[in-house]
């Protein structure tokens, strides 16, 4: 079942609403309100932008923090292509310039 992406976008709205409420308010570093704003704020935009996507084809610019850092990190496990010979596919470098002046 998909969601309307008019009522996914209210709820996102909501969600930045209530993110900023708590965060304007935070009584400390480990603010539980915040916390809970900031992660209902994440689960908004999912649905926003999956809702957004199934409806429109459309997607937003922005990317949740800890999916930025998932694919850093998957990155990071991916061995790097070490290959020496980085001009092998330029094919220009066995042309010699000086042969065309011969003719």
């Amino acid at each position: 079942m998909s969601t309307d992406p008019s009522t996914a976008l209210e709820d996102f709205l909501a969600a930045v609403r209530e993110h900023f409420a708590a965060s304007a308010h935070r009584t400390s570093d480990a603010d539980a309100r915040v916390e809970a704003a900031y992660m209902a704020l994440a689960d908004a935009f999912e649905l926003y932008e999956d809702a957004l996507y199934t409806e429109y084809g459309e997607v937003t610019p922005f990317e949740l923090f800890d999916d930025v850092e998932d694919e850093r990190d998957d990155s990071d496990d991916e061995p790097e292509d070490d290959d020496s010979d980085d001009d092998s596919d330029d094919d220009d470098d066995d042309y010699d310039e000086d042969a065309d002046e011969d003719y």
